[in-house]
């Protein structure tokens, strides 16, 4: 059974990240912790679809991006590229490498992107699998050049984040379709309607008043339920 109650979802930002996940894991900080989160694999050994069973457990429901650390393989320590053939394709860099800073505009790491194609270079098809690979700055080196020419990373473990392409109109709403329909209906109801409430509820002959006071009364009881649903969404952790 989860641990993680229904509806939990794990969406870092890219300054998480770099700045706690990929950094703690670089100096050998919580590592069990984390790779329950964040689990090691050798990402380019599998073939994307592989990939979702074995990612950390918050990441198993999801239906969109699973995230790993990657061992730098041993050609790559001895200067080389690193190989990323799988047994159905490969992985194909796609533009250059970009700097990510973090909320202090300060250089933390780089990342670069890939795209998954089936079949053997250079006439693979391509997929809707893509990849996000972070690597940390040295921490000696952090700074706010905008260059990375002179700047070193840490080549030790990779952060990689698999992704597919969304089926949502709304790729940061995470909600189940239904739930997405229902909230752009009540955001298209007629505003006219709601200047309806305004005006009652200054009309002179009381009326209006009164059915102010009993959306008052309806809107402190919606916030007693919010506080009982919070009490016992702390009971999940």
């Amino acid at each position: 059974m989860s641990s993680f109650p229904p509806g939990y979802r794990f969406y870092p930002t890219e300054e998480e990240l770099i700045g706690f996940y990929l950094r703690n894991k670089l100096e050998h900080r919580g590592e069990d912790v984390m790779e329950q989160v964040v689990p090691v694999a050798h990402v380019h050994r599998f073939d994307p679809w592989q990939l979702p069973p074995i990612s950390g457990e918050p990441c198993r429901r999801d239906e969109e991006q699973w995230f790993f650390f990657c061992p730098r393989q041993e050609r790559e320590a001895h200067g080389g590229r690193p190989t990323r053939i799988t047994a159905s394709g490969y992985w194909k860099a796609t533009g250059s490498p970009t700097l990510v800073y973090s909320s202090m505009n300060r250089v933390m790491g780089k990342k670069r992107t890939m795209v998954f194609y089936r079949g053997r270079a250079p006439n693979g098809t391509k997929t809707q699998w893509k990849m996000n690979e972070y690597r940390a700055l040295e921490e000696s080196a952090a700074s706010t050049i905008h260059s990375s020419a002179a700047q070193k990373f840490r080549s030790e473990f990779t952060l990689c984040r698999i992704h597919t392409k969304s089926g949502s109109s709304r790729s940061f709403d995470r909600r189940p379709s239904e739930a997405v329909a229902a909230a752009n209906t009540d955001a298209q109801k007629p505003v006219s309607a709601k200047r309806s409430l305004s005006h009652d509820s200054t009309s002179s002959d009381g009326n209006g008043s009164q059915r102010a006071l009993r959306r008052r009364g309806e809107d402190d009881a919606r916030l007693d339920n919010g506080d009982d649903e919070e009490r016992m969404m702390r009971g999940w952790f």
